[in-house]
């Protein structure tokens, strides 16, 4: 094994990776989106790219989250050399962050923070030499990556990193035009140059078929949800040629609120307002009959009959839970015995995994934090199983410091089964695992992408895909599919143009004959 050689890097540390080299001549002459795969390396190429701008100015590199930024000054002590570092929070006190940046040579910092100081005056990106935008494809809108990008000059050399920008091209054009990025560099596992680094993913899908009580309660969630489908099309409100999907409610939603808050106060507003909000809660009861189980679903029905006691807006509610369909499949919920069968397939997967191996770590995703917590007290009773759940901040949630600590106790083996929300797929430094289970398919290419990169990082993994037939699970994961290799394709695409010439023309807007 050869090393890479320089006089900024610890010597013997650094693996030399010709693909790393590579990207990283690429982002000396260009400002550059890195595509490479979570597990390759993004934080090696950021370092070797970093200390070749250092003998020009400063370096600031851009995380979104506490964790993100604690894994790159890691990286960075270890591995850095002849160089001052420093992490830079909203918990850093206003007037010591200018100190801190007048005295370092890299800055690691959230975003939020440095837009906040450069709006305040308190300092600016003259000393500059570089920025380096990590998780690259939250670029948009007015994200603060967009707003500190404003504040760099040409002479700063930008480079975003990220494992998946996602399928929408016109994003991906923002996302390089909010940033100033001029090319794309992507990587993918197979790669030749890459291929030899990359350890064996084994993807199943496991197919599932729902028990007798649940194809009862879902049958009767449909029948209900059909009434209020059928009173909206009656009314003229919703397109009977398109699905009753959660997207098609919010636009009949969004619509009838457009033109209440423009004066008409008619009964055809009202009425088809409180049949969105009555529909919205039965698809929700569907999702969970189908694609998650009893346990998740009786805590949303409980909320909802909760709800119905409020003397102000439990209105729909009560409508709801006076049905007789509701009734029939409220009784089904309190005297079943049967729970979903993702739940005893991921108990068979996760102590079948232990058993072949005890020091297998696994992790296992899940849409609900219901969800989540059922899971963790069913997997516990696992022998061997020494499981935790990570959760987000948000509403009693965990908080970044105990969502390191966590993943600290999986690093050590205190824990080797994680259950996970959301947060667990972006901006958390989680050590690889040998199998990664998704309890749902999830509609998104780059939760996919991410979810999927926490297993066959260091050794061969196993991915497996829990999906119910007939359900609205086979729609989710075909759409997953779909965006994933939209995203390829469209990567490829802008690549081509950007390396011709072409303008990024994020939205599509007529260009004039000077572009051509």
């Amino acid at each position: 094994m050869s090393y890479v050689v320089h006089p900024f890097i610890a010597p013997n540390k650094v693996e030399e990776r010709s693909y790393q080299i590579n990207m990283v001549r690429g982002c000396i002459d260009t400002n550059t989106l890195l595509i490479l795969p979570t597990g390759l390396g993004q934080t090696i190429v950021a370092l070797y790219v970093a200390v070749e701008f250092l003998p020009k100015g400063k370096v600031l590199i851009l995380a979104p989250t506490k964790p993100l930024l604690d894994q790159h000054q890691k990286t960075f002590t270890e591995l850095m050399v002849g160089h001052s570092l420093c992490i830079i929070s909203g918990e850093t006190a206003p007037e010591k962050r200018a100190e801190m940046m007048a005295q370092n040579d890299v800055i690691i910092a959230t975003p939020q923070t440095v837009a906040n100081d450069l709006k305040e005056g308190r300092y600016s990106m003259d000393p500059f030499s570089l920025v380096i935008y990590d998780e690259a494809h939250r670029g948009v809108g007015d994200y603060a990556y967009v707003t500190v990008a404003e504040y760099c000059s040409n002479s700063i050399r930008s480079i975003g990193m990220t494992a998946s920008p996602g399928a929408n091209i016109n994003k991906i054009k923002e996302v390089c035009g909010n940033l100033n990025l001029r090319r794309i560099d992507a990587k993918t596992e197979d790669d030749p140059d890459v291929s030899p680094y990359v350890h064996d993913t084994y993807i199943t899908e496991v197919r599932l078929k729902l028990p007798e009580d649940l194809l009862k309660i879902d049958y009767l969630l449909k029948k209900q949800l059909g009434v209020y489908v059928n009173n909206l099309v009656a009314l003229k409100l919703m397109n009977p040629a398109r699905p009753p999907t959660r997207g098609h409610f919010l636009d009949v939603q969004r619509m009838l609120q457009a033109r209440l808050n423009s004066g008409e106060k008619t009964s055809t507003v009202y009425r088809g307002l409180s049949l969105t909000a009555k529909g919205i809660k039965i698809l929700h009861a569907m999702k969970l009959a189908e694609t998650q189980g009893i346990t998740p679903l009786r805590i949303y029905l409980e909320k909802i009959e909760a709800e119905s006691e409020q003397e102000r807006g439990g209105r729909s509610a009560k409508e709801i839970i006076g049905t007789p369909e509701y009734q029939e499949m409220r009784k089904i919920v309190d005297t079943t015995n049967v729970e979903h069968p993702k739940v005893s397939k991921t108990m068979s997967i996760v102590s079948r995994t232990i058993n072949d191996d005890p020091g297998s770590k696994v992790m296992v995703f899940t849409e609900l934090r219901d969800t989540c917590e059922m899971m963790v007290a069913k997997l516990s009773t696992i022998p061997g199983a020494k499981v935790a759940k990570l959760i987000g901040q948000s509403k009693e949630g965990m908080s970044q410091k105990e969502q390191v600590a966590l993943l600290d106790k999986l690093r050590s083996g205190e824990v080797n089964v994680i259950v996970a929300t959301s947060v667990g797929e972006e901006g958390l430094d989680i050590s690889s695992t040998n199998a990664v289970i998704f309890y749902e398919p999830v509609p998104s290419e780059i939760r996919t992408i991410q979810r999927r990169g926490r297993t066959g990082r260091k050794n061969d993994g196993d991915v497996y895909v829990l999906i119910v037939e007939d359900t609205m699970d086979e729609g989710t994961e075909a759409a997953s599919k779909r965006k994933e290799q939209t995203m390829r394709d469209n990567i490829e695409r802008l690549n081509e143009e950007l390396k011709r010439g072409r303008p990024i023309n994020p939205h599509g807007t007529q260009r004039g004959l000077d572009d051509f």
